[in-house]
């Protein structure tokens, strides 16, 4: 079966985080959307249709992946926004179509299969609608933050293997409580005086990740591959990308990937893009002062929308940084390639490419921000392809 991951019109609604990727590379839980839907579906053939502003960065995410155009025969087209359910994912396996079939949740196309790869997207007429209830699909900023650890708990669940540490460097004096929720895999490392609670949900770290001295993981929490925690944090229900570092107390939050809060400091129900850093002792409010629910800037409506959200933190996209001492509001969203320092607040909404303190913000001169990115990315071994150099000047254009 050849399974094609597509988005649509709503990832609008989901910038800054896809002006940079597609909708499917956005990290939900411990898998990103499109690794959930591999491992559910377990395509024979996996293609990508995008929009072509992220088309050159999402090849290269995905070297294994053809585009639709070059699909024969029948697909099944998955939306990329779709968190898909193993239930769901079972009745999308066993299905045995002799004609189009439209699987759909309210406006939502949620997965599509036809006899023939088409050139677009779209239902055809003739084609039997089969309603799907009660699956999470990603159509808001805030949707990428909900339930957080129970999404982290699930895909560990799916992923399997837990109970199984034997390969790993368990230093003396490392605790795990609660092991056959604990999956350590060859390569992971824990440190001495490290806890890793399981008692709450299941806990992952995967080769090459290290728990560092006297610091504490509460499940359910994801640490992928050589992911840090530095020594004295506390991380509970998040998910911690490939090679991020983090410090401080981290909550209910997802780290993507490459980042970096490797300092004291509290970030709480917030999603960090890649390549962002926070500075030493960068705090993010997630609750108001009135216990009210939280809005949040929505490009689309170009405007702060009510969310129905009481925890809410920071959204950053990737490639921005924030200095010492930075301190974020309920609720802020910040763009992509942002260098934000200075005293107070920040703007609840910073638009990308800014550069400034809270009294004042400038452009980001691309030169710039490219040398940061450049340099930032070496030390991880990491070039700034023509992809993504092309990309980041388009949305600087587009600012």
């Amino acid at each position: 079966m050849t399974v094609c991951l597509f988005d649509d019109a709503p990832v609008a609604h989901l910038a800054p985080l896809t002006r940079t990727r597609a909708a499917f590379d956005l990290r939900v839980g411990a898998w990103t959307l499109a690794e959930r839907a591999v491992a559910m579906l377990s395509p024979d053939r996996l293609a990508v249709h995008t929009r072509a502003s992220v088309l050159g960065v999402t090849r290269e995410e995905h070297p294994e992946a053809v585009r639709l155009g070059d699909v024969t025969g029948p697909v099944l087209l998955v939306n990329g926004r779709w968190r898909i359910s193993s239930d769901a994912a079972s009745v999308l396996r066993d299905a045995t179509p002799s004609g189009p079939i439209a699987w759909v949740q309210g406006d939502d196309c949620l997965a599509l299969w036809l006899p023939e790869a088409p050139d677009e997207i779209a239902i055809p007429a003739d084609a039997a609608r089969i309603a799907m209830e009660g699956e999470t699909v990603v159509s808001r900023l805030w949707h990428l933050l909900d339930a957080v650890g129970e999404r982290v708990a699930e895909d560990l669940r799916a992923m399997g293997s837990l109970g199984e540490h034997a390969d790993a460097d368990v230093q003396t004096g490392a605790i795990l409580a609660h092991p056959e929720a604990i999956h350590l895999a060859p390569g992971a490392t824990v440190r001495p005086g490290a806890v890793l609670n399981a008692a709450s949900g299941p806990i992952r770290l995967e080769a090459g990740a290290t728990v560092e001295e006297n610091a504490v993981v509460r499940g359910p929490v994801w640490l992928g591959p050589g992911a840090v925690v530095k020594a004295g944090a506390r991380v509970d229900a998040s998910a911690i990308g490939e090679r991020a570092k983090v410090g401080g107390e981290v909550h209910a939050s997802i780290v993507h990937s490459l980042s970096n809060k490797g300092h004291d400091g509290y970030l709480g129900n917030s999603y960090l893009g890649r390549w962002c850093n926070l500075g030493a002792d960068t705090n993010t409010s997630n609750l108001r002062n009135d216990y009210g629910s939280v809005s949040l800037w929505d490009p689309v409506e170009a405007a702060f929308v009510p969310t129905d959200r009481q925890f809410l933190g920071l959204v950053m996209g990737d490639h921005s940084k924030c200095a010492i001492d930075t301190q974020f509001n309920t609720g802020t969203v910040v763009g992509v390639s942002c260098n934000l320092f200075g005293a107070g607040f920040h703007d609840r909404h910073v638009r990308d490419f800014s550069w400034g303190t809270p009294d004042a913000y400038h452009e980001y001169r691309p030169d710039k921000a490219l040398r940061v990115a450049e340099a930032v990315m070496a030390r991880r071994n990491r070039t700034v392809t023509e992809a993504v150099r092309e990309r980041l000047l388009a949305i600087h254009t587009a600012r």
